[in-house]
């Protein structure tokens, strides 16, 4: 995916040195971040330094970073782990269950939800994100696998197919039960 491409080659020139590279990664990703950070913390100014010291902490560990996953993927768990931290320093407990890689990419979009959040929206928010955590726990490995893949990863079909050893219709199919599944849910959810 061309996305995932340039996210590689921005990655390979911050490690050869290219402070400008890593700066777009930074600003490509900031919203992103923070929006997986206030998941745990509500306070802005925390907020803001959590992910200034999740981002720092990613500069540092680039000359690691192999690219066996997508970037944003290595950067969620970076972040995670730095929200997690703080509180735990503070002790401060971070809520019940993790946010999984999986709803890492529409947590910008539940941000934005928060900026006009009624208790009401905000509750309804929570649930929708755990019907669709718990709807991708409940799915077949193989269909789970696609979707991640697909949507957090950032394959092609032909890229999963590959990946998967079976066909790129199989892919399809798999992709498209699991997006079905959710959807059923959801709807369930939102006509309550």
């Amino acid at each position: 995916m061309p996305e995932r491409h340039t996210d590689q080659e921005l990655v390979r020139r911050a490690q050869q040195g290219d402070k400008r590279a890593f700066d777009l990664l930074v600003i490509k990703y900031q919203q992103k971040i923070a929006g997986l950070i206030a998941h745990y913390v509500r306070d802005t100014d925390e907020i803001l330094d959590i992910a200034q010291e999740a981002f720092i902490k990613a500069y540092r560990a680039l000359p690691s970073f192999r690219g066996e996953s997508a970037f944003y993927t290595w950067l969620y768990r970076i972040a995670v782990n730095t929200v997690k931290n703080h509180l735990a320093t503070q002790g401060r407990r971070p809520p019940g269950e993790d946010i999984e890689a999986e709803l890492a990419e529409q947590l910008d979009i539940g941000g934005r939800l928060r900026e006009h959040a009624t208790p009401e929206r905000h509750l309804l928010s929570e649930e929708i994100a755990m019907k669709v955590q718990h709807t991708l726990d409940d799915l077949p490995d193989e269909l789970r696998t696609a979707l991640v893949l697909r949507e957090i990863e950032g394959m092609s079909y032909e890229e999963i197919a590959t990946a998967m050893k079976c066909p790129i219709g199989t892919v399809r199919s798999r992709i498209f039960r699991a997006r079905e599944a959710i959807d059923k849910r959801l709807k369930a959810l939102l006509e309550d």
